[in-house]
């Protein structure tokens, strides 16, 4: 059976996508091919499971509904902590239309954002109760 062994994102800048995704998903730049070889590969740190990410050039631009995103997992860090990370990344947030207005008990709630190259990407989490 096949599986996803790697992602391939459209990017205008691959230094700049690589920088915000390797610090985004705390990931590790693969070495280089050959030299000169401009392809962007990062991967999971040795032992950490997960699809390699890789910074394709393109010159289309971002797509406000792209056929394709990825959805990001807060894990332990509360949603909006981790968002407010992802935003000091270079991350921007997206005005979304689309948020459930009542949405199922069991979904966790969650944010779209935009990475520097204007890729649209969500972020789940749990978000702190309120304080009191």
């Amino acid at each position: 059976m096949a599986m996803i062994a790697q992602l391939s994102l459209g990017v205008s800048d691959a230094e700049r996508a690589g920088a915000f995704w390797a610090a985004a998903l705390g990931y590790r730049r693969r070495p280089p091919r050959f030299d000169n070889d401009e392809w962007i590969v990062l991967e999971p740190p040795p032992g950490v499971p997960g699809a390699a990410l890789t910074m394709d050039l393109s010159e289309s631009p971002a797509e406000e509904f792209p056929r394709l995103h990825l959805d990001l997992d807060a894990g332990d860090r509360p949603l909006d902590e981790e968002v407010d990370r992802l935003l000091a990344l270079g991350a921007r947030q997206v005005p979304w239309r689309h948020y459930p207005t009542d949405p199922h008990p069991t979904e966790p709630p969650y944010v779209v954002l935009a990475d520097p190259d204007g890729n649209r990407f969500c972020v789940s989490g749990r978000r702190e109760p309120p304080a009191r």
